[in-house]
């Protein structure tokens, strides 16, 4: 593997500049894909009862090592807390982040990363007691709210207190585990997280019955996958394999169906699966990237309806993230 160099991002963590394509031969040499991930995030990215991640950003991973080696399982799972997941990206611990991150302009432009698009569309919001009888979140004036370090949501918090003139007392925790904790034992009267977060977190407590989400989104939290930046190669790799995903469903070709698609008069199907021109080529895959994705792990809704939709335990509607003929705002660029 090449000697990375090291350069100074403005007053952010140093973060290594790549050459051309490093990221993609590093990941074939390893036979492998690092992707870093949270640690317990049911729905997006938590240990199973196999002891296996599963969840929305972790097959986010696995599409990725579908298109890059041509084998879903190929993956090593790092799982990183809010804090160390930037500094794990830009040291190259890891070749990407799919770890509920927030698309912002600071960590677009000065934190030595790149976002690739948006897997998931979220929103900020506020759970609270039941027994507290709140029914909006201009009700919250005064109240202990329990967040977690290092993320956009302190910053949200402060934003819309200030706009609505209301006080509250932070109380801020290291990692989501610790946030719930805090919320059920009583050290706060909301917790405030993204809105998938707070459902999942809901779904933890002793008694889910104890807790209701308010329907106030506060924020815009587009969540997705995250590589470093100098690397356009692996940059195009993972930003297209989310939209083979999209182009899928769009398409109508899912994992259970693809095979039947083979010889498809559809111009688009045939460019999705390889047959008709070689679109692979450019980002230095085989000619069947898209083929392995759908195959392996499937294309978008697939994706959402086991691990956060109707096949879930949270059975979370599409929302902003159907397709944007559906009534959201997913939306690929074509395969062409």
């Amino acid at each position: 593997m090449k000697t990375l160099k090291w350069i100074s991002i403005g007053a952010c963590a140093l973060a290594p500049t790549v050459a051309l394509g490093t990221t993609l031969e590093t990941v074939q040499s390893r036979d492998s894909v690092r992707c870093g991930v949270n640690a317990a995030q049911p729905g997006f990215s938590s240990l199973d009862d196999n002891d296996t991640y599963r969840g929305l950003d972790t097959d986010v991973c696995r599409a990725i090592a579908a298109a890059a080696l041509g084998d879903a399982s190929k993956v090593d799972f790092v799982p990183l807390d809010s804090v160390e997941r930037f500094t794990a990206l830009q040291s190259g611990e890891v070749d990407l982040l799919s770890r509920t991150t927030t698309w912002t302009s600071s960590r677009d432009t000065t934190q030595g990363m790149h976002f690739t698009g948006v897997s998931y569309y979220d929103g900020q919001a506020f759970m609270v007691a039941s027994d507290l009888g709140v029914q909006s979140a201009e009700d919250l004036d005064g109240a202990a709210v329990c967040t977690q370090s290092g993320t956009t949501s302190e910053l949200n918090l402060s934003d819309y207190f200030r706009v609505n003139d209301m006080h509250y007392d932070a109380v801020v925790f290291d990692s989501p585990e610790q946030s719930i904790a805090g919320f059920e034992a009583g050290r706060c009267d909301v917790l405030s997280s993204d809105a998938s977060q707070l459902y999942a977190q809901r779904m933890q407590l002793a008694d889910p019955d104890m807790a209701v989400v308010l329907p106030e989104i506060i924020s815009k939290e587009p969540l997705g996958p995250a590589v470093r930046q100098g690397d356009d190669q692996w940059f195009n790799i993972v930003k297209w394999s989310l939209f083979a995903m999209l182009n899928a469903e769009e398409l109508g070709v899912s994992s259970t169906n693809i095979d039947e698609h083979a010889d498809s008069d559809n111009p688009d199907i045939a460019r999705l699966l390889g047959q008709d021109g070689n679109f692979g080529e450019g980002m230095g895959l085989n000619d069947d990237w898209a083929y392995q994705i759908v195959k392996q792990v499937g294309n978008y809704a697939e994706m959402y309806d086991r691990n956060v939709g109707i096949d879930s335990n949270f059975n979370i509607t599409r929302g902003l993230n159907a397709l944007w003929r559906d009534g959201g705002i997913q939306y690929a660029p074509p395969i062409r």
